[in-house]
């Protein structure tokens, strides 16, 4: 089956058209910045030129950074305070008259890694990370998803983590590779700790560059970088569209 997928991110808003039972792109993916401020108007409209763009009509999903639940977005990471408590499913579909369906932007990047990527065949708890703007994580038991952890807000020495380890952060700061992965190798240290994981998967913008900084990580756990890279998002966001996560 064929599915639109759309990651909602907090600086770029990515599509595809995928092929669900392989996980392959159909069409190149495309990026447009995220409007500023990214209203739930605004980034309709966005969304609206993506439809454009792909002649699509169809089932569309979409990787959200927050917590959703019921299709009610909970909690707005990075993007315009104004979602909050928007049933931005039914929204989306009547703005555009198409059928919506929404996730956290880490579940669903998690997803696409535990069915198509390094996550598959893998039991036990394996953590999705993403890391962008902040920083997003999935939990997956056996398996099967735990919706919407956000342990991207936990604190470290005074600081949310993803103001700190973020890849946002270490653009801002000018931080070297190296500097960087001490920093996310002490938020996965303490993530370990909590929760003792068999696998980290390592996904979001920064995964296209792990070869850079995945030698320096010192983590007690077993560290891989996403095998689908920044495509994970839009890939799971359509298996989301097509028949959700079974």
């Amino acid at each position: 089956m064929e599915a639109l997928g759309i990651d909602i991110g907090g600086t770029g808003i990515k599509a595809a058209r995928v092929d669900t039972q392989t996980g392959e792109l159909l069409t190149e993916r495309v990026r447009f910045e995220t409007p500023e401020p990214s209203t739930p108007e605004a980034v309709v409209a966005v969304i609206r030129e993506i439809l454009a763009r792909f002649e699509y009509q169809g089932p569309v999903g979409c990787g959200f950074p927050g917590v959703i639940r019921s299709g009610v977005i909970e909690t707005a990471a990075n993007v315009s305070k104004k979602w909050i408590g928007v049933r931005a499913d039914e929204m989306m579909g009547q703005a555009t008259g198409l059928p919506f369906t929404l996730a956290n932007d880490a579940d669903v990047a998690g997803m696409a890694e535990m069915r198509f990527g390094v996550g598959q065949g893998r039991n036990g708890l394996v953590v999705m990370l993403t890391f962008g703007t902040g920083i997003g994580t999935a939990f997956f038991m056996d398996g099967n998803l735990v919706p919407n952890v956000e342990l991207g807000h936990i604190e470290i020495d005074g600081k949310e983590a993803e103001t700190w380890a973020s890849e946002r952060a270490r653009i801002e700061e000018g931080l070297s590779w190296k500097q960087w992965a001490k920093r996310v190798s002490v938020y996965l240290s303490r993530l370990h700790a909590y929760f003792w994981p068999e696998l980290f998967i390592f996904g979001g913008g920064a995964s296209k560059s792990f070869e850079k900084f995945g030698k320096h990580l010192k983590v007690p756990g077993e560290v891989q970088p996403a095998e689908l890279r920044n495509r994970a998002g839009v890939i799971g966001a359509a298996i989301l569209a097509a028949k959700g996560y079974d």
